[in-house]
């Protein structure tokens, strides 16, 4: 299977896999889940810090995919067709939802999940053939978590 993405972005993905092109995964041994956060504790290391980004960017992705789904009771189940025909089905569903955003003054959906629309910019892709560790965004990774720890 191959993956497209945006040069300058990157699939968040979890623990179960590595880092490596196009993919940006979290520190392994690091508090991460964002109830572990609470009652005021904060990062003292990049990786803390990156792994509590991380985990705040994936949940607002999972919040996305529930109003699809609450919008569209096809995507609460498991899928029967073939993958290809689920991603374009779901690009479907992601348009319509942007057609109801912009048609409706205030969309009750966006008002319950109080969330905010995405800004556009031109994309440039590229796409991943295979999934291989390497040291280049090993070091990508840890610069990134730095960055964001200095600043």
């Amino acid at each position: 299977m191959a993956f497209s993405y945006v040069l300058g972005q990157y699939f968040l993905v979890d623990v179960g896999f590595m880092n490596c092109e196009g993919f940006l995964a979290p520190y392994r041994g690091q508090r991460y889940h964002l109830n572990e956060w609470r009652n005021g504790y904060q990062p003292t290391t990049p990786e803390e810090l990156f792994n509590m980004k991380h985990s705040s960017a994936r949940n607002i992705i999972e919040r996305c995919f529930g109003v699809l789904k609450m919008r569209w009771a096809i995507l609460r189940s498991p899928p029967f067709y073939p993958v290809r025909m689920v991603n374009r089905i779901v690009m479907a569903y992601c348009l319509l939802h942007n057609l109801i955003r912009r048609g409706m003054a205030i969309d009750p959906m966006e008002e319950y999940y109080n969330m905010s629309g995405p800004t556009r910019q031109r994309r440039y892709e590229e796409h991943i053939g295979t999934i291989e560790s390497s040291d280049e965004w090993r070091v990508k990774h840890d610069q990134l978590a730095r960055e964001m720890f200095d600043s």
